[in-house]
Order: structure tokens, then C-alpha cells, then sequence
């Protein structure tokens, strides 16, 4: 692993653990005072540090940049960015330092183990997406579990949140244990090729000799990822989560989410490039269910919680196509896409938990005329939503352009015709939740509203306007100049102008496609 662009300290580790120490600090502080300025430090010293970190990633150098190494007791502690997962980090700070002002406006803003929890998903998170070793990645993935089951049964805003604990460890759980036996078997299969038993990112991607299991370790990886992202027909427990949980937690949780689309971008088409091209077919055709399934669900749904989280469904079924196509810039596209609708999505659930606030529901039947009184919390929920809709002057729309264009080169002009309309369906199913909380008369003649100290408070409408404009900020300003971003994706996963280790294998377009090219990125 090539470790260019090294510095004096490993800032990858330190980002890891700056949110984790910042935890433990939490949980022995003296008082919830305290306790707060320790999150507060860590969050922010975090973003810095995130910050620091785009600023020396070179964009130009292809591969693994600021990678570190530590072999000790049989095991590879190994970590490095490139331009699949370098974006995530960032994103994960700033949302984690959004979810801790947020929390001011909340009565869970005393609760110690609430924000060591928040503090310790952020060190996880990025863990997992600098982890450049299998076993490692597979480590993080089991240390989600806690903080996330915890901040849900601490936080949730539901009646019956053990159940919807029970029901994420059972689906969670299931996929841990198929990727757990799908890295095993990778590992004895490379070692059977007359390689050392090892778990290394690079050394599983080098191995070009045959896998006598390759098709089991696909779909044991692609199925233990597809719950994570999730993907039809694996999604059960996301509406659920949604509609039960805290918001603070669940606008974490959409980065979490994305860490399933970036498992298969990192150890499933690279190691496995032969056996992914055969099943390409059956993964669109899961995607395409996913499109249109989700969108129908999120147009039945009353509960917005609810309707976000279908409406995740169907962007994650774009996603997943789009790094299918065997193309560049449809993987360029997708981690493009990624990022935007994982800002954008937060967007929608803080501006939701505002006005759960305000109102004590979720249900869109019982809203209406809010925006008179919330003015604010409208605008981060239309320009969020306007995100997600991929509108000019959105991050997302040089990101669907990438990926429309990669998937008309790799799968035809039918697949990307039926991704546009399903794109439509969500933009529709978006503006019209925005008419019915905001726009539209409210059906009842008293809106409920209970008073709370909170929420009634000018600091706590100064955070949420905090919250508004960081947000609208990052998405108005990325969205009229992606150039930077699309340059960092496209760089570092070109070697020498040539593709990158994901689409060595070159895969021949399908009926009716267009020649496939991808020795260019992005202009």
C-alpha cells in the first residue's frame, strides 16, 4: 500500500479515536455541564482535523494516500483514504457535530450516555471507513451495534422501541454473520492460491488466481452489505428505526447507512470483479425494484418519518446501479450521489425533528400552515429536499449526470430511462409532503403544541438556526461548484489514466448500450 502524502502524526487514527476519547471523558465527567463542553471538543476538533485532511489529500495522486500500517499479534491494524471514502469523513464530523447542537434544543442534552453514545457512533463510523483491512472493517461494523441500540432505546420517540431493537439485531446480526463467512472464505480462498492467511484490502485485491467458492462469497458480502445500505427486499427494519428512534441518532445513522454502498465499492467489485460482472443483472434488477418500491411506499405513507425512510430505499436502489454499471463515471456518480443524500436526507430529519418539537407528531395529516411559523425549518426542508431531487444547483445533480451517463454506457438507455422516472416519483412524493406541513391550511382547527423549555427558548431557536444554515450552506455551495469533489473522486480512483482496480476487469455493454469508455473521468 503506497503511503504518499505522510505527515508527522497518523491523522487517520487520530480522527478514529479523537470521538472516542472524547466518549470516555463523557462518561466520567463530573456533570452533564462537563460532559457537554467534552462533546463539543471532540466534535469540533474532529471536523478540524476532517477539514486538515481534504486540504492535504493530493487529488492528482491516484491510490491509497496516508495509509497506516501496525502488524501485531497475528493481526494488520491498517487504515488509508482515496477517493471512495475520503468524502465520507467530513461528512460524518459535521453531521455528528449538528446532531450534538441539535441535541441543545432537547431535554436529552443532560443525559450523559445519550451524548457519549453520539460521541462514540462518530469514532466508529470513521473507523470503518478508513479501514483498509476486511477483518477490521467487519470489527467496526460490530461495534455499531452499541451505540446505535442504545441512542434508540435512551432517545427513540416510540412506544415500542425494544422491539424495534430486537428486530435491528436480528436483521444486523444476520448480515454481521454473511459477511463474517463471506471474509473467512475469502481469506482461505486467496491463502489456498499460495497466499498467507490475511484479511489485507491490497493483497485480497492483488490475488488474481480464481476463487473455488467465488459465487458464495458474492452473495454472502452482497447480501450482508444490501441489509446495511439497505436494499429490497432486505429494508424491513429501516421505516421502523425511523419512525421509533431519535432524531439526533438517525441523521447519524443515514452516514451509517452509506457505509453499505461503500463496503461493495471497496471489497466486492475489486476482489471479486469476475463473479460481480456475472451477477450484474439480478443486482439491477434489485435495484430497480428498490427504485420503484420504495417510491410507491413513501407515496402511501402519512408518518414523514416513514415516508424518508422509503424515500432512502429508492435512492439507494440508484445507488447500487450506478456501481454495477462497470463504469467510471457511474461510480463517480454514485459516491457523488452517496454524499449528497446523505447531507441532504439529515437535512429532512432535523427539520422533522423541529417540528416534532413543535407539534408533538409525525403525522403529515395533523400538520399544515408551518410555514409562517417555522420559516426556517421550511427552507432546510425544501433546499434538503431539492437535493434529493437532483435540481440544478444541488451537489446531486452533477452526480445523477454522472451516473445517468455511466449507466446509459453500461446497462442501456431502458435502465437509465427507469431511474429518471423514479427519481421523478421521489421529487413528486418530496414536494408534495413539503405543500401538505407547510403550504397547505391545517385540517384540524388547533395544532397541538406543547410548551417546553427547550424549544421555547431563544437559544434553542438560535441552534436550530444554526443547524438551517450550516446545512443549506454546504449544500447550495457544493452544489454550484462540485468541481473540486468530482476531481478528488475521479483522481484517485485512476491510475496512470487507466481504470482503476475496481473496473480492471472491463465489462461488455449490454443490448442496445452505448461503446463503454471509461479512460476519462469527469470533465
Amino acid at each position: 500500500m503506497d503511503a504518499t502524502n505522510s505527515i508527522a502524526f497518523p491523522l487517520l487514527t487520530t480522527l478514529t479515536f479523537v470521538p472516542l476519547a472524547a466518549m470516555v471523558a463523557i462518561l466520567f465527567s463530573p456533570s452533564a455541564a462537563v460532559a457537554l463542553r467534552f462533546g463539543f471538543a471532540g466534535t469540533l476538533l474532529t471536523v478540524m482535523l476532517s477539514i486538515y485532511l481534504l486540504v492535504i489529500f493530493d487529488a492528482d495522486v491516484p491510490g491509497i494516500q496516508l495509509a497506516e500500517q501496525v502488524h501485531n499479534l497475528g493481526f494488520t491494524y491498517s487504515v488509508g483514504v482515496d477517493g471512495a471514502n475520503i468524502l465520507f469523513i467530513p461528512l460524518t464530523a459535521i453531521l455528528a457535530l449538528l446532531a450534538l447542537v441539535y441535541t441543545l434544543t432537547t431535554r436529552r442534552v443532560t443525559d450523559r450516555l445519550y451524548i457519549a453514545c453520539l460521541l462514540g457512533y462518530e469514532g466508529i463510523l470513521i473507523g470503518a471507513f478508513c479501514a483498509m483491512n476486511a477483518m477490521q472493517f467487519w470489527l467496526w461494523c460490530f461495534l455499531e451495534l452499541i451505540p446505535v441500540v442504545l441512542l434508540t432505546i435512551r432517545g427513540g420517540t416510540g412506544q415500542n422501541r425494544r422491539w424495534v431493537v430486537g428486530m435491528l439485531l436480528q436483521h444486523w446480526g444476520s448480515g454481521l454473520l454473511m459477511t463474517l463467512a463471506g471474509f473467512v472464505l475469502l481469506a482461505f480462498g486467496v491463502m489456498g492460491t499460495g497466499e498467507v492467511l490475511t484479511f489485507e484490502w491490497i493483497t485480497l485485491k492483488e490475488s488474481n488466481s480464481p476463487l473455488q467458492y467465488g459465487t458464495l462469497i458474492f452473495f454472502l458480502l452482497f447480501f450482508g452489505f444490501a441489509i446495511r445500505m439497505p436494499l429490497f427486499p432486505f429494508h424491513g427494519w429501516l421505516p421502523v428505526l425511523a419512525e421509533q428512534g431519535t432524531v439526533a441518532s438517525v441523521t447519524i445513522f443515514i452516514v451509517g447507512l452509506k457505509l453499505g454502498i461503500y463496503a461493495v465499492i471497496r471489497f466486492v467489485l475489486p476482489v471479486i470483479p469476475d463473479v460481480a460482472e456475472q451477477w450484474t443483472g439480478f443486482v439491477v434488477t434489485l435495484g430497480l425494484i428498490s427504485i420503484f418500491y420504495g417510491a410507491l411506499l413513501a407515496l402511501m405513507q402519512i408518518n414523514i418519518r416513514r415516508l424518508l425512510a422509503f424515500a432512502v430505499l429508492s435512492h439507494t436502489g440508484m445507488l447500487i446501479i450506478g456501481i454495477f454499471d462497470f463504469n467510471l463515471h457511474a461510480l463517480e456518480g454514485s459516491i457523488l450521489l452517496s454524499i449528497a443524500y446523505g447531507l441532504a436526507t439529515a437535512g429532512m430529519l432535523f427539520s422533522v425533528g423541529m417540528i416534532y418539537k413543535r407539534t408533538r407528531t409525525a403525522y403529515i395529516p395533523r400538520l399544515g400552515g408551518l410555514f409562517d411559523t417555522s420559516a426556517a425549518i421550511a427552507f432546510l426542508f425544501v433546499i434538503s429536499a431539492l437535493s434529493t431531487m437532483v435540481m440544478p444547483g444541488t451537489p446531486g445533480f452533477d452526480g445523477a449526470h454522472l451516473l445517468i451517463e455511466g449507466t446509459i454506457k453500461g446497462q442501456g438507455w431502458l435502465v437509465a430511462i427507469a431511474i429518471l422516472i423514479g427519481n421523478v416519483m421521489a421529487a413528486g412524493l418530496l414536494l408534495r409532503a413539503f405543500q401538505q406541513i407547510f403550504i397547505t391550511a391545517p385540517r384540524r382547527g388547533q395544532r397541538p403544541y406543547v410548551h417546553s423549555p427547550y424549544m421555547d427558548s431563544q437559544h434553542s431557536v438560535n441552534n436550530e438556526r444554526i443547524i438551517a444554515v450550516v446545512i443549506c450552506s454546504l449544500l447550495i455551495g457544493t452544489g454550484f461548484y462540485t468541481t473540486p469533489w468530482v476531481h478528488v473522486i475521479d483522481q484517485s480512483l485512476l491510475s496512470a489514466g487507466e481504470p482503476s482496480a475496481i473496473y480492471e476487469k472491463k465489462k461488455q455493454p449490454s443490448p442496445g448500450a452505448a461503446p463503454l469508455d471509461i479512460g476519462h473521468g469527469h470533465d
